[in-house]
């Protein structure tokens, strides 16, 4: 999966409208048994709601990606506003607020 740009495959969950860079609204990585997780939240400017992209990096086995939404915007708004509480969202080891609120508790 690798060298895969995600803005160039996402499709908004509603309208399945293609998500550019411009859409990507927040990301976050988090360790959780090993495996490493990292959310974004995609916004569609048509439908005004969210996709969010999970990427599953596992351990041990193959990876995967998985696509859920549409999420009002409501929703989405407060998980990219707590993604944006952390200075490094990208850090899958970061333990900041801001990750364990959003991983609920649940990273190594």
């Amino acid at each position: 999966m690798s060298g895969t740009d995600p803005t160039e495959r996402v499709k908004c969950s509603r309208c399945q409208g293609g998500l550019g860079r411009q859409s990507m609204a927040a990301s976050m990585s988090g360790s959780v048994m090993g495996d490493e997780y990292t959310e974004t939240y995609f916004l569609c400017e048509t439908c005004g709601v969210y996709t969010l992209e999970i990427w599953h990096e596992r351990f041990c086995g193959e990876d995967s990606i998985s696509v859920s939404g549409p999420i009002a915007k409501g929703d989405g708004d407060e998980k990219v506003a707590l993604i944006r509480r952390c200075p490094e969202p990208w850090d899958k080891r970061c333990r900041c607020e801001a990750h364990l609120a959003y991983f609920g508790g649940s990273l190594d």
